[in-house]
């Protein structure tokens, strides 16, 4: 793959540069749309074996990849939040449950704000009830 530097500020050629060095496919993540630290988020990902390609992608910020890798490296099902359409304090809740072995489909709904996911995974936690006020007609203060 032709790098072309002056399409990278120096971070970014610094992280493509280990890549190579490191013998890893730099082509998922040598695109000017990735600043340095999104590279660095795909590169430690490659460096570990994940499979990069559920966030290896400029619709996700760095912080959305970072939680989609962290699913990857705890072995979670991340196909389930690894979606645009969720923020990463969405993608963070999402995978709380997860981690948890709760029933996600309660909330993993991108109508819940992300307090209204954390409340509605508490209540799970806590085994209550959460048919009543798991709907987004209510804010989280109310639920």
């Amino acid at each position: 793959m032709k790098i072309i530097d002056s399409e990278f500020d120096d971070l970014q050629m610094k992280e493509i540069q280990q890549g190579q060095e490191e013998g890893l496919d730099v082509s998922l993540y040598a695109d000017p749309r990735f600043d340095d630290s999104e590279m660095w988020l795909i590169r430690e990902g490659l460096e570990k074996g994940l499979d990069v390609s559920c966030y290896a992608d400029p619709k996700f910020g760095g912080v959305q990849m970072k939680v989609i890798k962290r699913g990857l490296e705890d072995g979670i099902d991340v196909s389930v939040y690894a979606d645009p359409k969720f923020n990463y304090r969405q993608m963070e809740e999402i995978f709380k449950g997860l981690k948890a072995g709760l029933d996600i489909s309660k909330y993993d709904d991108p109508i819940f704000d992300d307090h209204q996911m954390s409340v509605i995974r508490d209540g799970l936690e806590k085994g209550l009830e959460i048919s009543w006020y798991a709907t987004p007609k209510f804010s989280w203060e109310e639920m």
